[in-house]
C-alpha cells in the first residue's frame, strides 16, 4: 500500500474534465472513456488541488467487510466512496473524484465513525469495490440464519406490496433473495430452482448441467420469497394460479446479469425456476470444445454464401451457445445478419435479434417470411419444429442466403429425416442442407484435483474399449474448494458433425431411415458423438462416466 501526494502535471485532469462537461457524464466516466488519460495521473493531479493523498495501490486484505454491509453496493457506487478500515479511531475512505467529498457528511452519521478520505485511482477504486462486496456479501445460509431468527412461528414477513419494495437493509427476505442470485452467480450455476412441498421449500442450483440442492428455507417463508422475486421480475403478485414469464437485470460486481424467470402453481404453493445469462458471453467455437477436422469442416461451411447448417441436441446441450459463438465469427459490417429467437438469450453488436410473440402471431415462419424482405445475408432462425418454419428455411436457402437454426433430434442423421417429416421434399433437403451438427455437455474435470490412474481391463471391456483405443493413463474426479468438492469445473462439448456428402444426398432423396445415413456417414470418416467423448476421456478433459451419462442412449443403439 502506496500513500504519496502527487507532483505531475494536470493536463489528463483538464482532458478528463473537458470530456465530462461535453458529454454531460461523470469525471469518473470520462476517464474510464477518453483514451491517453491515465487513471492514476488524474488522481495525482486532483491531490495537488486538493492536498489529499492518493493511494495508488491496495491490498484487499486489509478491507474490513463489516464496515460496508451498511452500505449497498448501488449507493456506494453512486456516492462514489468505499470504505476501506479504521486507524487511530478514523475511518479511511476511497474516493476518486473530489465531487465525492460531500457524501462524507452522511458516511459520517451512517457509520458512526470520524472519515477521513484519501484519493484513489478510479479503475483501482472500481476492482477494490468488487472485491470488498464480493467479501461481504454473506452466503444464503447465513441471511436465513439472520431471517428466522428475526420472525416468529406463522408470521410473514410481507403482508402488502409495499413491504417488498422497503430498504434492503430493514427487509429481510429482500436479502435472502438477493443472497441467493449472489451465491448462484458465485457458484457458476445455470438456473435456480425454487420448489415448495408440503412441509419443505427446497432451494437447488443447477452447476455444470446437474443440479445440486442449496438450502431448505422453513415453509413459512414460502410466499414471501416467490412475491420478492415476482416483484423484481415485474410479474402479478396477486395471480397464483396461471403460469407467469418474466425478467430480472442485475449487475453483479460489475457484470449485466439476466435472471429469466419462470413460476408454475404447484400443489403446495409456486414452483420457481431462473435461468442466469451472462451479457457478452459468447464464446469461440474452440473454447466450446471444438476440435479437429470438425472445427475445420464447420468454420468453412459457415462461411458458405447459401445453405442450410442445423444443430441438434436435446434442451440444454448447448446448441444456442455454438450458434452464437457461429455468427459472431462470421459478423463483419460488411453483412446483414437477423436472428429469431425464443427468447434473446444474448445481445450481439451488430446483428438484428428479435424476440419470438405468440400473442400477436409473430412466430419463427412469419418473421422468417419478413426477414426475406429485409435483404439478410446469414439468418438464424432458433428452431425448427414445424412445416412452415422448415419450408421457409428451404426457401431461403435456395434463394441465397445462409440459414442457421436447430432441431431436436438425437443424432445428426436423423435431422435429414425430420425435415422430410416436417412435409419438405426430399430433393429439397438434399440440397439445402450444407451439414448438421449434432452435441452434448459434458462436465470438464477440475484441474486442480484431477487424478490420472490407469482403467482397467473390465472397465474398459465395459465401455467397449480395448487398449488401442485407450493406450495410457485417464483421469478421475477427486473435489476440492475450487470446484466446491464436485471434481468438475465447466463443461465441454462432445460433437458429431454430418457434413451433406453426395453420398447422403444420394440416400435423403431416396428417403433412407437415419440408420442408413448414420453408417453411410461413419463409413466416409464422420466421427460419432461416442469417438468424440471417448478423445476427450483420453485427453484428461472428462471421465467415461461423463460420456455414458449424456451418450448412453446413442451408445446402445450402436
Amino acid at each position: 500500500m502506496a500513500i504519496r501526494r502527487a507532483e505531475d502535471s494536470n493536463v489528463g485532469l483538464t482532458t478528463a474534465r473537458q470530456v465530462a462537461d461535453e458529454q454531460g457524464i461523470s469525471l469518473l466516466q470520462a476517464v474510464q472513456r477518453t483514451d491517453g488519460v491515465d487513471a492514476s495521473s488524474v488522481a495525482q493531479s486532483l491531490s495537488q488541488l486538493s492536498g489529499l493523498p492518493v493511494l495508488e495501490s491496495f491490498d484487499p486484505e486489509l478491507l474490513d467487510p463489516e464496515l460496508i454491509r451498511p452500505l449497498p453496493m448501488g449507493m456506494a457506487r453512486d456516492m462514489g466512496v468505499l470504505p476501506l478500515y479504521v486507524s487511530d479511531g478514523e475511518l479511511i475512505v476511497a474516493i476518486s473524484e473530489l465531487a465525492s467529498v460531500r457524501a462524507l457528511d452522511d458516511l459520517r452519521v451512517l457509520l458512526n465513525y470520524p472519515v477521513r478520505p484519501v484519493l484513489m485511482p478510479v479503475d483501482v477504486l472500481e476492482k477494490t469495490m468488487n472485491i470488498a462486496y464480493d467479501r461481504a456479501s454473506q452466503s444464503a445460509s447465513s441471511v436465513l440464519e439472520d431471517v428466522d431468527g428475526a420472525v416468529k412461528e406463522g408470521e410473514d414477513l410481507f403482508l402488502d406490496d409495499a413491504d417488498l419494495l422497503d430498504d434492503p437493509n430493514e427487509a429481510p427476505i429482500i436479502r435472502f433473495v438477493n443472497a441467493l442470485l449472489t451465491q448462484a452467480i458465485k457458484e457458476r450455476a445455470s438456473d435456480i430452482h425454487i420448489e415448495p412441498f408440503e412441509k419443505d421449500l427446497i432451494v437447488r442450483y443447477r452447476i455444470d448441467g446437474v443440479l445440486y440442492e442449496s438450502i431448505r428455507p422453513p415453509s413459512k417463508f414460502k410466499n414471501s420469497i416467490v412475491s420478492r422475486i415476482k416483484i423484481m421480475s415485474g410479474l402479478n403478485i396477486a395471480e397464483k394460479r396461471l403460469p407467469q414469464d418474466g425478467r430480472i437485470r442485475r449487475r453483479m460486481g460489475g457484470r449485466e446479469i439476466d435472471f429469466r424467470v419462470s413460476t408454475v402453481p404447484v400443489r403446495h404453493g409456486e414452483r420457481v425456476v431462473m435461468r442466469i445469462l451472462e451479457k457478452g458471453e459468447v464464446l469461440a467455437l474452440e473454447s466450446i470444445g471444438m476440435e479437429g477436422e470438425t472445427l475445420t469442416t464447420f468454420r468453412n461451411l459457415i462461411r458458405k454464401p447459401h445453405g442450410i447448417l442445423l444443430v441438434s441436441g436435446p434442451t440444454g446441450s448447448g446448441k444456442s451457445t455454438t450458434l452464437y459463438s457461429a455468427i459472431s465469427e462470421i459478423n463483419s459490417p460488411d453483412k446483414n445478419i437477423l436472428t429469431i429467437e425464443d427468447p434473446v438469450e444474448y445481445e450481439l453488436t451488430g446483428i438484428g435479434q428479435v424476440q419470438v410473440n405468440h400473442k400477436i402471431n409473430l412466430t419463427f415462419a412469419s418473421a422468417l417470411r419478413a426477414f426475406l424482405r429485409q435483404d439478410p445475408d446469414v439468418i438464424l432462425v432458433g428452431e425448427i419444429r414445424d412445416g412452415e418454419t422448415a419450408g421457409n428455411a428451404v426457401q431461403a436457402s435456395l434463394t441465397g442466403h445462409l440459414v442457421f437454426s436447430t432441431i431436436h433430434t438425437n443424432d445428426s442423421a436423423g435431422a435429414f429425416a425430420r425435415i422430410v417429416d416436417m412435409g419438405v421434399e426430399p430433393f429439397l433437403v438434399a440440397s439445402s442442407i450444407l451439414g448438421v451438427l449434432a452435441q452434448r455437455l459434458v462436465r470438464k474435470l477440475c484441474k486442480h484435483c484431477k487424478v490420472e490412474y490407469m482403467p482397467t481391463d473390465e472397465e474398459l471391456a465395459e465401455m467397449r474399449l480395448t487398449r488401442v483405443d485407450v493406450p495410457g493413463k485417464v483421469c478421475r474426479q477427486v473435489g476440492c474448494d475450487e470446484c466446491s468438492g464436485h471434481g468438475y469445473r465447466g463443461r465441454s462439448g462432445i460433437f458429431e458433425f454430418l457434413p451433406a456428402y453426395d453420398e447422403v444426398k444420394a440416400l435423403v432423396i431416396a428417403n433412407a431411415d437415419a440408420g442408413s445415413v448414420a453408417r453411410k456417414a461413419q463409413e466416409l470418416g464422420m466421427t460419432t458423438l461416442w469417438e468424440d467423448g471417448v478423445r476427450k476421456v483420453v485427453n484428461g478433459v472428462t471421465t467415461f462416466d461423463e460420456i455414458l451419462r449424456v451418450t448412453r442412449d446413442d451408445s446402445s443403439e450402436e
